[in-house]
């Protein structure tokens, strides 16, 4: 099997970059969070490429890759309405049909799907604030060109 995961991760962190915007200001986007990241943010990160197709002609990948945007609020002066606005403007540039799947023809693949496995919210209170959390799960199929 060949490996893609790190060229769709990034092309999302391309595709994202200076897209999302909260506020008035562009969210940071990270493969790795540094300690003196600000929110709001995003995160992107692999989780999975696995074979899905097995024959002679074909070597099809499933790549799984996590967005995540992070929201902080003091007390009950937030919710969790940015991080739905962020995610929904996330859905809108990576989740597409057909056309304006990710460019990775000079890297030697072809994406050809992209689906939303789904988005999880959470909400952790802790001592200092509200923490949000919008996770997308962004499946790609892709094959070596």
């Amino acid at each position: 099997m060949l490996e893609c995961i790190h060229f769709v991760r990034k092309a999302i962190i391309a595709k994202l970059t200076g897209q999302i915007v909260l506020n008035g200001s562009s969210l940071q986007i990270y493969n790795r969070v540094p300690s003196n990241a600000v929110t709001p943010y995003i995160i992107v990160y692999s989780v999975s490429n696995n074979e899905t197709d097995q024959n002679q002609t074909s070597l099809t990948m499933q790549v799984l890759t996590r967005i995540e945007v992070v929201t902080k609020f003091v007390g009950s002066n937030g919710g969790e309405l940015d991080s739905n606005l962020a995610m929904s403007a996330i859905l809108a540039l990576v989740r597409t049909r057909s056309e304006g799947y990710f460019d990775l023809n000079a890297d030697g693949f072809k994406v050809y799907t992209s689906e939303n496995e789904g988005i999880t919210y959470l909400e952790e209170d802790l001592k200092d604030h509200t923490y949000y959390r919008a996770i997308l799960e962004l499946s790609n199929k892709v094959q070596p060109i």
